[in-house]
């Protein structure tokens, strides 16, 4: 199951963003207010959303200036969420990506929530 947000233009360059993004750290402010968060060690933090599992995820890789990318550390839902960073004339734009391996029942279970968060996570970058 492929998910793409929207893209979204920051005032960060995209340096910027790109360490910002691998903190881990600075996604509790990413998060919508409501999301337990924590974090474990310098590179995994957990998250529990409403009517979802917690999942702890971990960075991933990282290509700088261009791409940020976390993947779960759970067998059971497997997944990365990636963000593309481009540079604007005034910033930089970003896209979230959601890329699992879902069978149909949990895909549609999922599909909607993930969706929501995702656009939450790029309003969150959009604000910085």
């Amino acid at each position: 199951m492929n998910l793409e947000s929207r893209t979204v233009q920051t005032q960060k360059t995209p340096q910027e963003l790109f360490e910002f993004l691998t903190q881990v750290e600075n996604y509790k402010q990413l998060m919508p207010d409501d999301t337990k968060f924590e974090t474990h060690g310098d590179d995994k933090f957990l998250f529990g959303l409403k009517g979802m599992p917690e999942i702890k995820l971990g960075l991933q890789e990282s290509i700088p200036f261009t791409n940020v990318t976390l993947g779960s550390t759970s067998d059971k839902l497997a997944f990365t969420l990636s963000c593309n960073i481009e540079q604007v004339a005034n910033g930089s734009q970003a896209q979230l990506i959601f890329n699992g391996e879902f069978n149909a029942m949990m895909a549609m279970m999922i599909k909607g929530p993930i969706k929501k968060f995702l656009e939450q996570l790029a309003s969150g970058l959009e604000k910085l």
